[in-house]
């Protein structure tokens, strides 16, 4: 679900917490980029992973 995902939105990907943090930086459909803290940039899948905000 990529209904709260939009550029500039804080993340953390719940299977890789060791990534860090991750900035969303564009969402087309169900492909989201995110830029994470110690990996860089990677292109998720929302069918297979779920995304968690990062409020504050």
């Amino acid at each position: 679900m990529t209904s709260f995902l939009e550029p500039g939105v804080w993340v953390r990907h719940p299977k890789q917490p060791d990534w860090g943090d991750g900035q969303v930086q564009s969402v087309i459909g169900e492909r989201v980029t995110v830029n994470f803290e110690h990996v860089g940039k990677v292109l998720v899948n929302t069918r297979v992973v779920t995304l968690e905000r990062i409020d504050g």
